[in-house]
């Protein structure tokens, strides 16, 4: 220590030489200090803006598929609501006959009504989950749904406007007796001769006049079988 002190006393002078190299020196070391301070905040600065985007793109794509989820239940719970309608037609030929036209392919409106719900029924996904995502899949639906919808109303107010008044006077009056013998056959109350025999009769009232829908004379068939089997 004391040749230290000795060397210092005897080159004091080296200060001022030197002085001006060392306080550069720690200078340099403190701003060297300072840069990796910053780059190491920088890249933590980073990171977390990463894991935020991340999270920000995770949290809409889940909101996304929300939103087609509920567009999607939306286009299923209106496609239920036509099918239902027209079912109310389908499965009661009394109610058919009333409005003939809702199945006289012949008419414009009614054929247009028809094709629209064959496309909506093709398109209708059997899951709808594996619809999200696809969003042309799902536009085409949800149009299809839409133009099903339309054409019913069209095709239901032209049908009940018109009633029976496209058919003669004789054929209407075919017409009513068709409905009062399906009332018959369809009623649990009669026995189920009556019921064949009243079925039968009305098949014949409708020859040439209307088709009644599969669905209708099935679930009217069944109902008569059962009866007899009963």
């Amino acid at each position: 220590m004391h040749e230290a002190f000795q060397f210092l006393g005897n080159f004091w002078w080296l200060i001022f030489v030197f002085g001006g190299t060392i306080g550069g020196a720690l200078k340099g070391v403190a701003v060297a200090n300072e840069r990796r301070i910053e780059r190491r905040q920088e890249r933590f600065r980073l990171k977390q803006e990463t894991k935020v985007a991340i999270a920000q793109a995770n949290a809409q794509h889940h909101a996304d598929e929300e939103t087609q989820r509920r567009e999607l239940a939306k286009a299923i719970e209106q496609h239920d609501a036509v099918d239902a309608r027209w079912f109310s037609y389908e499965l009661d030929p009394v109610t058919l006959l009333d409005t003939p036209m809702m199945t006289d392919m012949r008419e414009p409106l009614t054929a247009d009504f028809h094709r629209a719900k064959y496309r909506a029924d093709l398109l209708r996904p059997g899951n709808p989950e594996t619809m999200i995502g696809n969003q042309q899949a799902q536009t085409e639906y949800r149009e299809a749904v839409h133009t099903y919808s339309i054409a019913f109303e069209i095709a239901e107010a032209e049908a009940k406007r018109r009633r029976r008044s496209g058919f003669t006077l004789d054929e209407q009056e075919r017409l009513v007796r068709a409905q009062r013998l399906l009332r018959l056959a369809m009623d649990d109350g009669a026995t189920p001769q009556e019921r064949q025999s009243a079925y039968r009769k009305a098949h014949k009232e409708l020859d040439g006049l209307l088709v009644l829908p599969d669905r209708a004379r099935a679930e009217i068939e069944h109902k008569i079988a059962r009866a007899i089997g009963a």
